[in-house]
């Protein structure tokens, strides 16, 4: 059974500075523990991105091995009937894989309440940054690199960034930073929330989040 949860959040400017307003998040969250439902999230994410095509080639599909390797009885040797035989180098594989498509199903509602559920128990984690789109105007990897020490970000340890759209001067300040995801708010999934030790949100992707994920 789920039940509602507030989250609030004191935002920062790039300076590091605490300001005066605040964001919440209302949230449906399980109230015993939401493991399963986040595992089965991650596992339907996992699934999602396996190809599926390899394939290996039985007896009947390797070339050539019509003709008897040699008569059957007489020669002193195992009886054979095809060098395209399985117990033969060259030969055909034994229940070997085949082209397949794994799926695993999850309904919007279950994947909506497992990314909820995940990002209330990541609440201490979350820092929110008041536009940081916008307040980064051009690719720097200098002046990303200051609000982070400025905001008291470690960047030794995982950081998800989640921005309402990722702008192009954000995303080339950010991509040589090791350590460091920048993502959507559209885009964002359990399996980046799992990973990341610190979740830095901006105040626009909080609309977002309420918009798409906290109906």
């Amino acid at each position: 059974m789920a039940v509602q949860q507030f989250v609030k959040y004191n935002p920062f400017d790039i300076n590091g500075q605490l300001l005066d307003s605040s964001y919440e998040l209302k949230l449906n969250v399980l109230n015993k523990s939401g493991n399963y439902l986040i595992h089965k999230d991650i596992l339907r994410h996992y699934s999602s991105q396996k190809q599926g095509t390899v394939s290996t080639k039985t007896r009947s599909e390797v070339r050539g091995g019509g003709k008897k390797p040699w008569r059957q009885k007489g020669t002193g040797r195992a009886r054979a009937g095809s060098n395209r035989s399985p117990l033969w180098k060259g030969g055909g594989v034994i229940f070997g894989p085949k082209p397949k498509k794994v799926s695993l199903r999850l309904n919007k509602k279950e994947r909506k309440l497992a990314l909820q559920t995940l990002l209330y128990n990541k609440k201490k984690n979350i820092l929110v940054i008041e536009n940081l789109e916008n307040e980064i105007n051009k690719p720097q990897t200098k002046a990303f690199l200051k609000i982070c020490k400025d905001c008291g970000i470690n960047l030794n340890e995982k950081l998800l960034i989640v921005t309402s759209k990722k702008t192009i001067p954000l995303r080339l300040s950010t991509r040589n930073v090791k350590n460091v995801e920048l993502i959507s708010a559209e885009n964002l999934n359990t399996l980046s929330l799992l990973k990341a030790k610190q979740i830095l949100l901006t105040s626009l992707a909080i609309n977002k989040i309420k918009e798409i994920y906290c109906e």
